[in-house]
């Protein structure tokens, strides 16, 4: 059972050292390593009796009876919420090189998620992930209607976050036999059709669309009511069934190195986690149910914080990125508990900020 303990400044000091010792050792820290490599100016039975009382708090542990402290969840809460200063230089460092690397000219914009991926995993030394935008919270931004054969249209829909979908749909234009080689008269009146659906549909949300009344139309377009209305559901279905959003990862490899993965039932959760069971992660990652979750730039979760258990010897560390003010997805980094947060924060909110930015 732990003991509230009021920190002070040297239960601070001591407490910041311990964890920034392992984080960089993975080795149990007693107080002869404290005195020798840090500059407290008191005895080691002073540091030994502070580290007795911060475990008694709660915020270190002994993994054997003979062996130094290691930090608890709790404990990292602590260093987290009260003693890291997060590194600005290497905020800086993560944008330079998404600007260097990143072609928003002539990339998709999932190529260019991916590739912000494996730059924030590179520089981490963890796991990356940066899910594509949410296609309930996305807008259409443009409509095409394009003729496939005498029968059937395609219609392709691009949203606001640059995401491309198509749909096969019944051609509603009656062509007879003898008028099907007047192709360019058909197109014509696609493109007209297509110019109207922009004119109506542009901007509008997938609430918006679900909602959306034809019964009063333009004289001209009353013969495609039911056509309109056709499509509307179409559309509709073609964007709700895109709603669980995959999310891109990189940096797998690496962070398996760590000693905390040396279990291999562990890797294997993770693993399954990340490959299998994204539709559990998702909600971890890009939390917007919860609008007093959104107040917090940045989210840090750290081991049992986490309610699934493969994410328990993890710590989870996200940040939305906004189309306006609208969060449509998340920057995250999965690492071990023992992670070098001073630097993880500024990476992850740098990326999510650039996209931000970048979208707007």
């Amino acid at each position: 059972m732990s003991v509230r303990l009021k920190l002070s400044d040297r239960h601070q000091n001591i407490l910041r050292a311990t964890i920034q010792h392992y984080i960089a050792t993975a080795e149990p820290v007693g107080s002869k390593t404290l005195v020798e490599e840090y500059n407290f100016s008191v005895s080691s039975a002073t540091v030994r009796n502070v580290l007795g009382r911060l475990e008694k708090a709660g915020l270190l542990y002994q993994p054997h009876t003979s062996s130094g402290r290691v930090p608890s969840d709790q404990g990292y809460r602590t260093y987290v919420d009260q003693l890291i200063v997060p590194d600005e230089k290497i905020g800086k460092k993560i944008e330079k090189s998404l600007n260097k690397e990143l072609n928003w000219d002539s990339w998709s914009f999932e190529a260019l998620l991916q590739r912000a991926t494996q730059i924030l995993a590179n520089l981490s030394g963890y796991i990356a992930l940066i899910t594509l935008p949410q296609s309930s919270a996305n807008r259409l931004r443009h409509l095409q209607l394009v003729q496939v054969s005498s029968k059937q249209l395609m219609l392709i829909m691009v949203t606001d976050s640059y995401q491309t979908q198509s749909v096969l749909i019944d051609n509603p234009l009656s062509v007879p036999e003898e008028q099907e080689d007047n192709q360019e008269g058909i197109e014509e009146e696609l493109q007209i059709l297509s110019n109207f659906l922009n004119s109506k549909l542009k901007g509008l949300s997938l609430a918006e669309l679900a909602t959306l009344d034809w019964s009063e139309l333009d004289q001209e377009f009353t013969q495609y009511t039911n056509f309109l209305k056709k499509l509307l559901r179409e559309l509709a279905r073609n964007l709700q069934s895109s709603v669980t959003t995959p999310i891109i990862v990189h940096g797998v490899s690496e962070v398996l190195r760590q000693p905390e993965f040396s279990q291999l039932q562990q890797i294997q959760m993770l693993l399954h986690l990340l490959e299998e069971e994204q539709d559990q992660l998702l909600p971890l990652v890009f939390e917007i149910s919860n609008p007093a979750v959104l107040i917090k730039r940045v989210r840090v979760k750290i081991g049992s914080e986490n309610p699934l258990e493969s994410m328990r010897p993890c710590a989870l560390i996200s940040a939305t990125y906004n189309q306006g003010d609208l969060p449509i997805g998340s920057v995250g980094i999965i690492g071990p508990t023992r992670m070098l947060y001073e630097n993880t924060i500024p990476l992850v909110e740098s990326t999510a900020d650039y996209l931000s930015d970048a979208l707007s």
